[in-house]
């Protein structure tokens, strides 16, 4: 994650990102995909004790989200344009559009434009919304009247520190994400320390714990969007499957979702993991067979995380 020193203070100051910014328009856009029943949360935490399930984050078993909200942002942009040029005879709006796309504080801007407020997890909570929501803001060359925050909600609950597997959760509001799944299997491009396989589990893709066990969720909202329902291949697999997915099977699988940009060795590496903590749970004689076979993997990021799941045993 070394872009966030990169970019310095940009994070922080929108108007050296972006000139002439004078302010900047949040939104957030829920993702749970439509057919998502009430008890969504205790059917997530069911997948989770099944060692041989393979588990993806929620937000990310369907289409990109960076694509679908960028071009409905982009959309709303030129309707506020649009409003502009009626109301004032000229279009002089100026405007770029973001989401978790560029060094930008999204979830800072969103808490101080009214979105929520930071859970000590550091996700924005929604009283009417919970957490399972994508953000993303325009920056604009207009000013507008600033949306007051408001007040956090969490009081003395500490569900999420308490529930997170690998404990990077470190203090309310601080999380270390050298600790944290979901950097650990989507950012993190080398090896994952051996001392934090163990704790993963069966998650592949991102970690959504934290905000499964967070009460606020009852209140989650499911998308209007077809983009966000699941798709094929990406949930209820058995993971000897997906150990056995060549390059294409997986370019196919994941076409314009945001698990493809890890790429096939990353994914392979997160499986393998998964793979090796679900031997030590059971005996999985067609598991361990798909594992063997890419002892000699091209790759030698795959074949490390081969040999070590192949060593756990029940």
């Amino acid at each position: 994650m070394d872009y966030m020193a990169r970019h310095g203070l940009k994070r922080a100051r929108p108007a050296e990102l972006v000139p002439n910014t004078l302010s900047v328009l949040t939104a957030r856009m829920n993702y749970l995909p439509r057919d998502t029943p009430p008890d969504w949360q205790d059917i997530e935490w069911a997948r989770l004790r099944q060692p041989q399930e393979p588990v993806v984050s929620l937000y990310a078993r369907g289409r990109d989200y960076h694509k679908v909200l960028r071009q409905r942002l982009d959309k709303l942009a030129q309707r506020i344009d649009s409003h502009l040029a009626s109301e004032s005879g000229e279009g002089a709006l100026q405007y770029r559009a973001f989401t978790d796309s560029a060094p930008v504080l999204e979830a800072e801007l969103a808490t101080r434009s009214g979105q929520g407020w930071r859970g000590k997890h550091t996700l924005v909570l929604n009283r009417e919304a919970g957490s399972m929501f994508f953000l993303g803001e325009i920056f604009l060359n207009i000013a507008l009247p600033q949306t007051p925050s408001v007040s956090a909600h969490c009081g003395q609950c500490t569900a999420c520190i308490d529930v997170c597997p690998t404990r990077a959760i470190v203090s309310p509001g601080l999380v270390d994400a050298r600790r944290c799944i979901s950097y650990l299997t989507i950012e993190h491009a080398g090896a994952i320390p051996e001392d934090l396989r163990p704790l993963m589990g069966n998650h592949i893709y991102g970690c959504d714990d934290c905000q499964l066990i967070c009460p606020w969720n009852k209140f989650a909202q499911v998308s209007t969007l077809p983009d966000f329902d699941v798709r094929e291949g990406l949930v209820g697999q058995d993971m000897t499957r997906l150990l056995m997915w060549t390059e294409d099977e997986f370019l196919r699988y994941t076409e314009g979702s945001p698990i493809r940009r890890i790429g096939h060795a990353r994914w392979m590496r997160n499986v393998a993991v998964a793979a090796g903590n679900a031997l030590r749970q059971v005996e999985l004689p067609a598991l361990r067979q798909a594992l063997q076979a890419h002892q000699l993997h091209d790759n030698l990021l795959v074949r490390e995380h081969v040999q070590w799941a192949l060593a756990q045993s029940v």
